[in-house]
């Protein structure tokens, strides 16, 4: 099969000088947000203290996906893409939220639990007009089938990683050892609080953010 991922030419033997297509070519950035965001990787979405009751929320990103991490009403972390799976429509706008029992997408009313499942539909049935159902649900529609993108949740330490590939290696074997004795080292169990936000936009993407 044919990668459709065109061939950067680098112009010398050492990586002193980048070609300017790594930074701009659309297809070899798609491929690179699968690959470092989407596939086989774990990545940072909140700490536990940003959700500490039950029915708060955070909107944050995974590569250029918006998603939602909440804390359901029996103390469970959940993280799900802010996409309706009915028009796709992103139902969520605020940056954060507490005390909230349900998300509802303000395009037709699609209604989500705080994990994610869909949980109510308007109209469902259709409408009776004239001795006749209009419009509707099909009748084999299960709601079960139609719930939100689920990301896999791991915390440690306070922290909180997500992923949308479901079989990603545990979060202490993709960490490493090396990496887990620094981490413990910050993240070492003690209360954490939360003392405000400091944002930057770029007109880039991550690479330029990452130099």
């Amino acid at each position: 099969m044919t990668s459709a991922v065109p061939t950067v030419q680098w112009p010398g033997p050492d990586t002193s000088r980048i070609p300017f297509a790594v930074y701009t070519d659309a297809a070899l950035h798609q491929e690179e947000l699968r690959r470092f965001f989407y596939q086989g990787h774990w990545c940072y979405v909140g700490l536990e203290a940003e959700v500490p009751k039950p029915g708060d929320f955070k909107r944050t990103v995974v590569g250029e996906r918006s998603v939602i991490l909440s804390r359901a009403a029996d103390g469970q972390l959940h993280c799900f893409e802010n996409v309706c799976a009915h028009r796709g429509m992103q139902f969520c706008r605020k940056r954060h939220g507490s005390g909230v029992k349900e998300f509802v997408c303000p395009y037709h009313q699609w209604s989500y639990t705080l994990s994610g499942d869909l949980q109510g539909v308007p109209l469902r049935r259709g409408v009776r007009q004239d001795g006749q159902v209009k419009g509707g649900m099909p009748a084999d529609f299960n709601p079960k089938e139609h719930g939100l993108t689920k990301l896999k949740v791991a915390t440690r330490g306070g922290v909180v990683f997500a992923s949308f590939d479901h079989e990603v290696e545990p979060l202490e074997d993709y960490l490493g050892p090396t990496i887990l004795t620094y981490f413990d080292r910050l993240f070492n169990g003690r209360e954490l609080s939360i003392l405000g936000y400091n944002r930057q936009r770029i007109p880039g993407n991550w690479k330029l953010m990452q130099e």
